[in-house]
């Protein structure tokens, strides 16, 4: 008849004394308390390793810190493990070295390996952008915690406060950049789970609003504005090579003379300024070539178009032109991104192909192969509108002494 090991009391644990010698004290079913000479009192567990059959020793934890009972349930939860072929000791390195991989992925850690992906698909512009109003709104609260510790009552807490002052657009893409963090992590395989999924429907829907833009009818307002304008004649000649070229502030700021072709009169933007990450060829009419020659005594030497007042090896900021439209009085009337809006109206209007405007703003094709093909095939045909929409600027300049309009002009810097 086989053996039985009567289990342990309360009583007997705690009484246990220690001896010259260590002894373990049986409890059944492979769970011993042992005892040291010099009293310290151990929960071991004793096991045969699966597969291999190799006898192994467990340690619970200390007595009296680990109780009988707390005992007997790790002893059942080992005993579960080997029912399906798991080493409880493998088992728990694994759940050691998870757990301490969990620490050590925060939110901010993973939001930068992350970022650096993101990097590769947009502008370096948008990629600050976003890191800012991470390090902004985000990680001061949240950046330490692990993510395995995020939920999504603890990022609408934080977000709430942004809500309130009515920075909805702010709050949107805040929920949105969480949420290709999050899934970034579980592609990774950091989770198993997005933890913040919908949490942007814990939020009003910001209400949108077009980019501050002119009625057609007030372009020659605007041409007297800026011959008329206090502005240094670099940030002059960025907005009009703007308006000109009709491409976003960021590629028009960042223009380097590498890029531009006079002999052919064309300017390639390379994929990596561009907003949707394709190169983008702007036929240069007349006046824009004007501008290259108005601005080139100032920066021919250097490597952008526009050079920084302050530090000539950069190119002008990006918001420059903004800042001086507003100085000029067109505060919350028009932005420096509105002028495309503008030129898209205005060439609308006049009747031209709608696919010929959309290529010269370089907006997606959905299509990606007519796309690929149309922007070789539109070059030729976009060149008449962009020379129409130069003659136009112009006619509306006529008296206002516009820098492209005038091609014997030379500034001094």
């Amino acid at each position: 008849m086989a053996r039985t090991t009567k289990p342990l009391t309360d009583t007997e644990v705690k009484k246990a004394k220690r001896s010259d010698k260590e002894f373990n004290l049986a409890d059944g079913q492979g769970l011993y308390l042992r005892v040291k000479p010099s009293g310290t009192k151990l929960w071991i567990f004793q096991y045969s390793r699966p597969f291999t059959k190799k006898r192994s020793n467990l340690s619970f934890g200390q007595y009296p810190s680990l109780s009988l009972s707390e005992a007997r349930q790790m002893r059942q939860e080992a005993l579960n493990l080997l029912a399906r072929d798991i080493d409880p000791q493998t088992h728990r390195h694994e759940q050691r070295s998870r757990r301490a991989e969990a620490e050590n992925n925060t939110l901010k850690l993973v939001a930068g390996r992350w970022l650096e992906v993101k990097r590769s698909k947009v502008t370096p512009a948008h990629a600050a952008d976003t890191l800012r109003s991470l390090e902004l709104h985000i990680f001061p609260k949240l950046g330490a915690l692990p993510l395995e510790q995020l939920k999504a009552r603890d990022v609408i807490a934080v977000l709430k406060p942004v809500a309130a002052k009515g920075a909805l657009e702010t709050v949107k893409r805040l929920c949105q950049r969480l949420n290709e963090i999050m899934t970034y992590a579980v592609n990774s395989g950091l989770l198993d789970s997005n933890p913040l999924s919908g949490i942007g429907k814990a939020f009003q829907s910001p209400l949108k609003r077009n980019m501050p833009t002119l009625e057609p009818a007030r372009l020659p307002d605007l041409m007297a504005s800026l011959a008329a304008a206090n502005i240094k004649i670099t940030t002059r000649a960025l907005i009009e090579w703007q308006l000109h070229t009709m491409v976003r502030p960021g590629e028009a700021a960042g223009t380097r003379w590498e890029e531009i072709d006079i002999e052919n009169a064309l300017w390639t933007i390379p994929a990596g300024r561009m907003k949707k990450k394709r190169p983008h060829v702007v036929p240069l009419s007349c006046q824009a070539l004007s501008l290259l020659d108005v601005i080139k005594p100032i920066s021919g030497h250097r490597e952008y178009v526009f050079p920084a007042d302050r530090a000539p090896r950069t190119h002008i900021n990006d918001q420059t032109a903004n800042m001086a439209l507003k100085r000029m009085g067109y505060g919350g009337e028009l932005v420096a991104h509105g002028l495309r809006a503008l030129a898209s109206t205005i060439l609308n209007e006049q009747g031209f192909d709608p696919d010929l405007i959309e290529a010269a703003l370089a907006h997606t094709d959905k299509n990606e192969v007519r796309g690929a093909y149309n922007r070789a095939a539109y070059i030729s045909r976009r060149r008449p509108m962009m020379e129409w929409w130069s003659d136009h600027i112009a006619r509306a300049a006529t008296g206002s002494l516009s820098l492209a309009g005038r091609k014997s002009i030379r500034a001094v810097a």
